[in-house]
C-alpha cells in the first residue's frame, strides 16, 4: 500500500539541478499542485522534459516565470511568450524536438532502447550534429533516449497500490513518462480502494509509482 504525501514533501525530494519529466499537454494532465509546491520551494536549475511550457501563469508556465528552469526539452513554446523571451536572453536553454520524436525518445528511455530512427527532421536544423543511419536505402536520424530523475504526472484516479487511471488527453504523455524516470510521483484527483479501477483502465501499474500525493483539500 502507498502512503499519500503532501505536495511540499514531494517537492522537497526534488533537488535543484534535477531532470524532471512533467506530464500534460498544454497543462491538461499536468500535476498543478506539485508545480505550485516546486515554486514555493524555490526550485532552481531544473532540466524540464515535457511536451510544452504551457502558458503564462498556468502549469509549467509557473516554473518558467519563477526562474526554476535551466533547460527545456520540448516540442514547442509557441503559447508562452515568457519562455520565448527567456530563451532569447539566454536564461533558459531550449531544445525543440518534433512532437512524435519527443514521445519516442521518452519511450526509448523507458523501455531500455539505445535510440530510435526517424526521418523527421532530415534536411532541417534538427539534423545538425546527429548521426544519420541508412536502412534499406532510406536515411534516418538516430535520436537518443530521454530519461529523468523524476517523473511528475497527474492522474484521474489512483488506488491504494498506486495503479493509475487517466482521463482523455492526459493519456498522451503521462503513461510513457512513468516508464522513464528513476522516481515517479503521481498527483491523482481521487484515491480509491483497490478494485474500484477496472484492470483494463489501469494505464500505469502501481509498481512504477513511488509516491502518491494526497487528494486536494
Amino acid at each position: 500500500m502507498k502512503t499519500a504525501i503532501r505536495a511540499d514533501a514531494a517537492a522537497a525530494m526534488i533537488p535543484d539541478g534535477a531532470t524532471v519529466l512533467i506530464g500534460g499537454f498544454m497543462a491538461v494532465g499536468t500535476p498543478h499542485r506539485l508545480i505550485d509546491a516546486l515554486v514555493r520551494r524555490g526550485a532552481r536549475d531544473l532540466t524540464l522534459i515535457a511536451n510544452d511550457t504551457a502558458m503564462p501563469g498556468k502549469g509549467i508556465g509557473k516554473l518558467v516565470a519563477a526562474g526554476a528552469l535551466r533547460k527545456a526539452i520540448v516540442s514547442h513554446i509557441g503559447l508562452n511568450p515568457e519562455t520565448q523571451a527567456k530563451m532569447i536572453s539566454g536564461e533558459i536553454e531550449v531544445e525543440l524536438v518534433p512532437q512524435g520524436t519527443l514521445v519516442e525518445r521518452i519511450r526509448a528511455g523507458g523501455v531500455g532502447l539505445g535510440g530510435v530512427l526517424t526521418a523527421t527532421g532530415l534536411g532541417t536544423p534538427v539534423e545538425d550534429g546527429k548521426t544519420v543511419v541508412e536502412v534499406n536505402g532510406g536515411r534516418y536520424l538516430l535520436e537518443t533516449p530521454l530519461r529523468g530523475d523524476f517523473a511528475l504526472i497527474a492522474a484521474r484516479q489512483a488506488d491504494y497500490l498506486g495503479n493509475l487511471q487517466y482521463s482523455l488527453t492526459a493519456h498522451n504523455f503521462n503513461p510513457i513518462m512513468a516508464l522513464a524516470a528513476d522516481t515517479v510521483i503521481a498527483e491523482p484527483d481521487l484515491i480509491v480502494p483497490v478494485g474500484v479501477i477496472p484492470p483494463d483502465f489501469v494505464k500505469t501499474p502501481g509498481i512504477l509509482v513511488d509516491h502518491l500525493l494526497e487528494r486536494a483539500a
